[in-house]
């Protein structure tokens, strides 16, 4: 005879596993071979690889799951996430830059400033490339008045060698001189897009009490 705490201990356990599987879910799915709709308290074989519906016991659907991506599906949703990554790393990126921006510039005349300031850094460059083809050129002028003393014979080496020497020096100096011009152009387009960018942002004013900081998004 089972005594009567046990007993009691033992139908408790019974009313626990039946609210327990009351409280449980179906897995439902069409049956492809047969036809038939198919259920069970775990995933059936047939539901694998398919499309199904997850119930409770009162017959409600809780989930409905679709049936596994193609090939080209999850070739698909691979590209979208990344165009999705890649759009968002674009965005922290343009916030950094805009920000920074603004960290840079207190005032609209500063970007005016600070272009006056990068072109006249080229204009010295360029100065100084210059003076320096001129002495390289006074220096070439001695090795082509002593080559006049050998018209239609060879040059002594060293005056041949300092013809040489200084025509390329020359070359490297006209050639740096060109880059630098070209720099202008470079920087009234950086300048520029400062400009436009910076008057987006703060419409040409920036408030004391923001700091300049752009506000959160």
């Amino acid at each position: 005879m089972v005594s009567t705490p046990r007993l009691g201990s033992t139908l408790l356990a019974l009313l626990l596993a039946g609210s327990a599987q009351a409280a449980g879910e179906f897995y439902c799915c069409q049956d492809l071979a047969s036809g038939r709709r198919v259920c069970g308290d775990a995933l059936p074989e047939q539901c694998r690889g398919h499309a199904y519906r997850i119930l409770d016991r009162a017959g409600n659907i809780v989930k409905e799951v679709g049936p596994p991506l193609t090939a080209e599906q999850k070739a698909e949703a691979a590209a979208e996430a990344q165009r999705q990554k890649q759009q968002e790393a674009e965005a922290r990126e343009r916030r950094r830059r805009d920000q920074a921006l603004l960290d840079t510039y207190s005032r609209l005349q500063d970007i005016d400033l600070a272009q006056e300031k990068a072109e006249n850094d080229v204009k010295l460059s360029i100065a100084d490339a210059e003076a320096q083809i001129d002495l390289i050129r006074k220096r070439r002028k001695v090795f082509e008045n002593e080559a006049e003393f050998y018209k239609n014979k060879p040059l002594p080496p060293d005056v041949d060698k300092g013809l040489r020497t200084t025509a390329h020096e020359i070359r490297l100096q006209e050639e740096l001189r060109e880059l630098k011009k070209k720099d202008f152009a470079t920087i009234k387009a950086k300048y520029d897009a400062d400009r436009k960018r910076y008057l987006e942002l703060t419409g040409g004013r920036r408030p004391a009490s923001s700091g300049g900081t752009l506000p959160p998004r």
